[in-house]
């Protein structure tokens, strides 16, 4: 099965969505609750000045935290993580111990929740809610920059402390 999914709608998350959509003739599907940040792509292209971006396509489906996307003999489980966007997931392997998880937590950090729709506190809830009551040794992939794990940040990110 191929999918176009994202973890959430913001720029640098959804850039190449219209070659993958055209490429292989897939929909995308994100949270219904991220549909607000895709809507605000011409305008955030536009502030920041961005040239010549071609658009993301709009969902074809959403999906909801609960549903699974499954893949050979693998699944990943949706969770929703709102805070740094308004429809934000993560994408959990409890067989193989991982979570894909966009923009939420990093090496050290968290994502920022000063751009429209973040929330700092719902970011530090869902972190705290969905992602720290998994296993220490959860590898965490981040959106940016390098993997960690959930025993990892739990001991050191001085966000969560």
């Amino acid at each position: 099965m191929v999918k176009l999914i994202s973890t959430h709608s913001h720029l640098d998350h959804v850039f190449g969505n219209a070659f993958v959509a055209e490429t292989f003739n897939l929909g995308l599907q994100i949270h219904k609750e991220d549909l607000q940040t895709l809507e605000m792509f011409d305008r955030t292209v536009e502030l920041y000045q961005i040239p010549n971006t071609q658009k993301s396509p709009m969902p074809s489906s959403y999906f909801e935290e609960g549903d699974k996307i499954e893949f050979g003999n693998s699944h990943l489980d949706i969770v929703f993580v709102p805070g740094h966007a308004p429809g934000h997931v993560a994408f959990i392997s409890h067989k193989e111990k991982f979570v894909i998880n966009g923009d939420c937590l990093f090496y050290g950090s968290i994502g920022r929740t000063d751009l429209p729709g973040g929330n700092h506190d719902q970011l530090l809830d869902s972190i705290r809610t969905k992602l720290f009551t998994l296993g220490d040794d959860y590898k965490i992939y981040c959106g940016h920059g390098p993997a960690t794990t959930i025993g990892f940040e739990k001991q050191n990110n001085a966000f969560l402390k």
